[in-house]
């Protein structure tokens, strides 16, 4: 018991001494300082990143919207992730925690993990080489391998397609190898247009050039006027005229159902006549014979 009763009064002893509590304090003060300094240091390193990409702008080699939205992301979490874990450290030596030691014994797990975490390790390099590179950004419609869709996020490990029926589709960085990217360049919607053997091909050219120069001002989806090729093929029962339409990326599907439909109405306004599908009926040998 007077070993017990020595300690608890050493110990009230020592929080009764004004050097404990000067120390404490003044921990408690550097604390409080790294942890203000950290967040002022990754306020003002966003808004630099941001300015950085605003001045790039300016410039004739500016990037792109869609890799200035990724890449800002991307270094903002970077600066955070960095700038706290320097403030991290500095508080653990604050606190007399041998910091050297601790990211010594850190850096052996960290090598017994990477061997056992090759595919992580490969994802993460993958997915840096993605969004710096700008194979394809959130938003953009892509294709890798059997899967289709948009991309709903990038990270460092894992990318996200979610596909036109609803499913997400989610892939590891490290896995994809070949990318096809719908939505960097403009789109072509191709029109094939159906009409009788009879009616006049030159009257149904005319009236479908009249109609195209009138849809950019109907169509903001269209970059230009959309162009009249001619005959394309010519079937058993129709002759088919090709019209083909440039559309930003991936509208051209929702342009070629649009220009169908006005072409057609139009069409049977100057009663030019699609082809009526023919029946033919052929009798076998034994029964023409009866």
């Amino acid at each position: 018991m007077n070993i017990i009763t020595k300690g608890f009064q050493d110990d009230i002893n020592k929080f009764q001494n004004e050097d404990t509590w000067l120390n404490l304090g003044g921990a408690v003060l550097k604390i409080v300082a790294i942890m203000v300094i950290a967040n002022i240091i990754v306020r003002i390193g966003k808004v630099a990143i941001h300015n950085i990409f605003k001045i790039r702008n300016l410039s004739p080699l500016n990037t792109t919207e869609r890799r200035e939205d990724t890449l800002s992301k991307l270094l903002d979490s970077v600066l955070t992730y960095v700038v706290y874990f320097i403030a991290i450290m500095m508080i653990l030596s604050v606190l007399g925690i041998d910091v050297k030691a601790l990211l010594a014994g850190a850096g052996i797990v960290g090598l017994a993990v990477g061997f056992g975490a090759q595919s992580l390790v490969k994802d993460v390099i993958s997915g840096f080489f993605i969004i710096f590179e700008d194979q394809f950004s959130v938003g953009d419609h892509i294709r890798i391998g059997q899967f289709e869709g948009n991309v709903e996020t990038i990270g460092l490990r894992t990318t996200k397609i979610k596909s036109w029926t609803g499913e997400v589709h989610i892939l590891p960085n490290g896995s994809i190898t070949q990318v096809t990217n719908f939505s960097l360049n403009n789109s072509l919607a191709i029109i094939d247009i159906a009409i009788s053997y009879g009616e006049d091909i030159e009257k149904a050219e005319k009236v479908i050039e009249e109609a195209l120069k009138t849809m950019p001002n109907q169509y903001e989806e269209l970059t230009k006027t959309p162009e009249l090729l001619g005959i394309q093929t010519m079937g058993p029962t129709e002759i088919v005229l090709r019209v083909i339409a440039e559309t930003l990326p991936t509208k051209q599907a929702g342009v070629s159902r649009a220009i169908r439909k006005d072409i057609k109405l139009l069409l049977d306004e100057n009663h030019i006549k699609a082809p009526n599908p023919n029946l033919f009926l052929y009798k076998s040998g034994s029964e023409q014979s009866k």
